[in-house]
């Protein structure tokens, strides 16, 4: 599982909601952000600015195929052979990426944070550690009515529809399943402390024991 040179790849799994960018933050302020290249996979979805409004609406945004996940596997591999890489910045309100992007140096970690990344074979495969957060869909809901009315604009009841139409089922159909091939499975993500103590002294080894065999 363990790579034997910079940088070492974290993945952070988990259904919507979960906790996933909790721990990921708790990660970035123990490790320090400055040790860290931060990856979410939300940044990735394709860019629909060349189909009609309509359109757009029916795209299934929890599938994996509404993900640019190649690209994203580029700059994975970008950023593990010590080059730097242009992150998207994609506009929820209109579906498509706008003109700017983020840009990521390598550092001796990157984090890859997403509710797929380990339902992709390829991607799944630069992983040097795999984590999943694991809560309850109500609590997942919840947090993500909130999330998507505050951050995306979005109303009540059409997260509530698209909740029911795609969330939940891609939910049971790839996100779930891809829990097997966690290293680590968090319950209740950010709250769980324990498991973060762990999380992080466990990261802290891996990157000394990396740095010993340069």
């Amino acid at each position: 599982m363990l790579q034997h040179h910079y940088p070492l790849v974290i993945g952070i799994a988990g259904g919507t909601g979960s906790g996933k960018t909790t721990v990921s933050n708790a990660i970035l302020e123990n490790v320090g952000q400055e040790m860290v290249s931060y990856l979410p996979h939300d940044a990735y979805y394709k860019d629909l600015r060349d189909l009609p409004p309509a359109q757009r609406d029916e795209i299934n945004f929890d599938h994996p195929n509404s993900l640019d996940t190649d690209l994203m596997i580029k700059h994975v591999e970008d950023l593990k052979a010590g080059l730097g890489v242009e992150i998207p910045i994609y506009d929820f309100t209109t579906h498509s990426r706008t003109s700017e992007t983020i840009p990521v140096s390598s550092r001796p970690v990157v984090l890859v944070e997403g509710i797929l990344i380990f339902a992709e074979p390829q991607l799944r495969e630069l992983f040097d550690v795999k984590l999943f957060v694991d809560t309850d869909a109500d609590i997942r809901l919840i947090r993500r009515v909130r999330r998507d009315i505050s951050e995306r604009g979005r109303t009540v009841e059409s997260v509530l529809a698209q909740y029911e139409k795609t969330v939940r089922p891609m939910h049971l159909e790839f996100v779930e399943p891809s829990k097997r091939y966690a290293d680590m499975i968090i319950p209740e993500g950010g709250y769980n402390q324990v498991a973060l103590d762990m999380v992080i002294a466990r990261i802290d080894t891996l990157l000394r024991h990396i740095s010993n065999q340069s």
